[in-house]
């Protein structure tokens, strides 16, 4: 079994910078390239991928359909998947480790409930305390048969696959890791799977599998779909990933003089949320040359610095750019006035406690903050530098790419502690930051 990188160690110096000035591309979409395996892999023939996330998230993925007898090749960011078919899916002979990636962990667990082996899952440190419980207790009702540490909720979890029943479920929260778990599961279940979500979640599962050819139907926030005997392979580009390019767009909104640039990106209703709330602060971000690409809407996003204004982001907000909450609070932070997030609750058992760290790593670079139960409410500096300081990632690399982009405000830069987390989701992302400083 491949040891998981440790995402805990390895340090670097973030460094202030006047602006961001050029043209750049950000990696592929990490959501895409997680699917784009998993539906090449029970596909039928050869599905080939161009644009593929080199993270260790995604690597987890492949890892996982390896070890399943899927044969996958890959050539940089291109990858051939020759696909098994919905039931070739072989017994793997080992313990299938996600790493740090709980899109990996929770859409197997719905794909996997429905095999005809057994199977088990486990994870990192940091995977290992993030729950499963809201995916596992749907499953059971389907007739999944799955243990684990507390009933299931926490990792390492074992799967009896079993036949599956068709079930209507409407989600307590609007969750696309859940909702996907359930779609899979549904493939190789009887009868109809009828999914309903408070709010839309993202929509990257639903695109795909009518892409594969899926029996599925979508009807405002209802997902209906039937068994599924077969799935074609076919051919995916994947775009940037807007999660990615969120870093630098509000890293060049924040400071005044920049001009950027970022190609290809995608541009997914349910992903644009940083481009709303960027707006909103009175940044100046454009969106060029929308188009579609293998089902998903593609764009260019064009951000020139501005001068940002504190305010106030709930829930329906924030739900389309629920994994931005880091580097929106990197925005606020240098403001006019103050911003006040709410609904954020679940990130709470994220990577990390993201609520509480990134109001850790605020304070320490001397920017007010005070935490709240589901937010947090932030003290703009109104474009000041600040300090700067020595900062814990505690391993999240949304939290580790959030405070490199505010230590271009600051006055002595930014040590961060744990920086190697960045390369779950952005492999080289210090070094295309280097390369659009202007110092």
């Amino acid at each position: 079994m491949t040891k998981a990188k440790d995402i805990f160690s390895g340090k670097e110096k973030a460094t202030p910078a006047k602006c961001l000035k050029g043209e750049m591309t950000v990696p592929g979409d990490k959501s895409i390239s997680h699917r784009s395996v998993i539906f090449g892999s029970i596909a039928e023939e050869t599905t080939e991928v161009s644009g593929f996330l080199e993270g260790e998230d995604n690597l987890s993925t492949i890892a996982a359909f390896t070890l399943m007898g899927v044969d996958i090749e890959r050539d940089g960011d291109r990858v051939r998947i020759n696909g098994k078919g919905l039931h070739g899916l072989k017994e793997p002979d080992d313990v299938i480790n996600a790493g740090n990636s709980g899109t990996t962990t929770r859409l197997l667990t719905g794909l996997l409930s429905g095999m005809p082996f057994f199977s088990a899952i486990t994870g990192d440190e940091s995977l290992r305390k993030r729950p499963m419980k809201r995916v596992v207790e749907p499953l059971i009702k389907m007739g999944a048969a799955i243990t684990g540490r507390k009933d299931g909720s926490l990792l390492p979890i074992a799967i009896s696959g079993r036949k599956l029943k068709g079930i209507t479920y409407r989600t307590p929260v609007a969750s696309a890791q859940l909702k996907s778990a359930l779609l899979l599961a549904a493939l190789s279940a009887d009868g109809e799977t009828v999914i309903e979500e408070p709010e839309k979640s993202r929509d990257h599962t639903e695109r795909m599998l009518k892409l594969f050819g899926a029996n599925l139907s979508v009807s405002g926030n209802s997902i209906s779909v039937r068994s599924t005997n077969r799935l074609a392979g076919c051919k995916i580009i994947v775009p940037g990933d807007i999660s990615s390019a969120a870093f630098f767009m509000a890293g060049a909104a924040l400071t005044e003089g920049s001009d950027l640039l970022i190609r290809d990106v995608g541009i997914n209703p349910t992903r644009v949320g940083i481009v709303d709330i960027l707006k909103k602060m009175g940044g100046m971000v454009e969106v060029k040359n929308a188009r579609e690409s293998s089902g998903e809407p593609v764009g260019d996003i064009f951000v020139r610095g501005s001068r940002l204004k504190g305010i106030e982001i709930g829930g329906p907000d924030l739900l389309p750019a629920i994994d931005e909450f880091p580097i929106i609070c990197v925005a606020a932070a240098f403001a006019d006035g103050t911003t006040r997030i709410s609904g954020a609750k679940e990130l709470r058992v994220k990577e990390s406690d993201r609520i509480a760290v990134i109001s850790e790593c605020l304070g320490a670079i001397g920017v007010r903050n005070t935490e709240t139960e589901d937010g947090i409410i932030i003290e703009g500096t109104c474009g000041r530098p600040v300090k700067g300081g020595t900062i814990r990632s505690h391993g999240d690399h949304r939290i580790a790419m959030a405070m490199a982009m505010a230590a271009l405000r600051t006055e002595a830069g930014i040590e961060i502690e744990g920086a190697g987390s960045v390369d779950v989701s952005f492999p080289g992302f210090f070094g295309l930051l280097g390369k659009i400083r202007v110092q």
